[in-house]
């Protein structure tokens, strides 16, 4: 065994320049893998924090059908019960109650359709950045049951600022007549997603109460968990728990399913990145091993002819793969940590763009796991090994007399 390991590792530096090519070739498929799987673990964390901590929370509770059709009559059953056994649960870190209706909001300028969100400022700073994303004024100090604070977009759609005053017109539950009530603009936010920054406001949960008729009620629960793994697991037992009495708990897996539908094209991605990989590897370790395997046809010859049986001789081939795939593992893993690292320090902007819905908010940072470098480099060698069978099957079936009459 020893020997053959020699010879093989012997044989694969013969030819320098042609190991060099398919090592490099190897080496940086799987530095390409590296980096494209912590890239998309990476963006992925960043989508659920935007998407989970900008506004929708990690969990919802609201009443059965009320995200398809937003009737304001369809709040929360039981809600008294529902927050009690919330306090209680302990996978839940904080929850904050809203109501949710459509409204139209004036100003001397202009009109516009939005969503009027009712929240709880005190209970709100731990579900959503709202507080965070403000550019002018201040979230919601005082008593002044009138403050409202609208986007940026907005703003500019109605001509307004801070300090201004707009009249927000709604309808209220159950009779469907129109309420109307002036705000003051108190602040004004930018979290750089269109829809919030152009189409939301936020008044205080029990002043938006009062304008729609909804005396002690709540259309949502927001809700955050104490591990943020809780929010993609379907079976969970907390939404059956909480899916009862006519209310509907759902993560926001479920929430947003196109976002979910992303993070399995992204991974699909990765299959490709290593099916290009594999290509590579195939092609670059069979040029290899034959070329080198014609280069020495009368050598294998001779060592058939002295007795060498083919097992021996297909061992000695696929010693070499398993050496070419070690001499390509190796660099590949270092470059790979090399640019993953420097990537991660550095971060890669893409605050802006928007991608299944939703919008980056914060700079990309790939992330590294262990995982990455020692699954991966352990399959690439693997594979190499295998792909030798082969050439080594194809050396160990040679007829010594046909090969003994090349000559080089």
């Amino acid at each position: 065994m020893q020997l053959y390991l020699k010879l093989a590792w012997r044989n694969l530096f013969r030819n320098k320049r042609r190991t060099f090519i398919a090592a490099a070739a190897i080496g940086i498929g799987l530095a390409a893998l590296i980096y494209v799987d912590a890239l998309i673990i990476g963006m992925e964390q960043n989508m659920i924090r935007s998407a989970t901590g900008s506004f929708l929370g990690e969990g919802q509770i609201h009443r059965t059908g009320f995200r398809e059709t937003f009737e304001v009559e369809k709040t929360i059953a039981n809600l008294d019960e529902v927050t009690a056994r919330l306090e209680k649960d302990t996978i839940v870190t904080h929850f904050t109650l809203r109501t949710l209706s459509f409204a139209m909001i004036n100003s001397p300028a202009n009109m516009s359709a939005i969503s009027m969100v009712g929240i709880e400022p005190t209970t709100e700073k731990y579900l959503s950045q709202v507080d965070e994303a403000l550019i002018e004024g201040a979230y919601f100090d005082g008593d002044d049951e009138r403050d409202i604070l609208i986007g940026s977009k907005l703003a500019e759609l109605l001509e307004v600022e801070l300090g201004d005053r707009v009249v927000l017109t709604a309808a209220e539950a159950y009779t469907g007549d129109l309420a109307q009530e002036m705000f003051r603009i108190s602040g004004i936010y930018h979290f750089n997603i269109s829809e919030m920054d152009k189409a939301m406001a936020f008044v205080r949960l029990d002043k938006a109460r009062d304008m729609i008729n909804l005396e002690g009620a709540a259309h949502e629960i927001a809700i955050i968990f104490t591990d943020t793994k809780h929010g993609r697991d379907k079976n969970l037992p907390f939404w059956d728990s909480y899916s009862t009495g006519g209310n509907e708990a759902s993560g926001w897996a479920e929430l947003l399913p196109e976002l979910e539908a992303a993070f399995e094209l992204s991974s699909f991605s990765t299959w490709i990145i290593g099916l290009i990989l594999f290509v590579v590897v195939a092609a670059g370790i069979v040029k290899t091993l034959f070329m080198s395997l014609y280069e020495r046809v009368f050598e294998f010859g001779v060592m058939r002819a002295v007795g060498t049986r083919p097992l021996a001789l297909a061992r000695l081939i696929l010693f070499e793969a398993a050496s070419l795939g070690v001499v390509s593992v190796v660099p590949g893993v270092v470059l790979g940590f090399i640019v993953t690292y420097i990537s991660a320090q550095i971060g890669i902007d893409y605050t802006g763009i928007e991608y299944a819905g939703m919008t980056f908010r914060e700079l990309l940072y790939p992330v590294m796991q262990l995982e990455q470098y020692i699954y991966f480099p352990l399959w690439v060698f693997v594979i190499t090994t295998l792909i030798g069978l082969y050439p080594a099957l194809y050396a160990a079936r040679m007829n010594p007399v046909k090969a003994m009459r090349r000559s080089f």
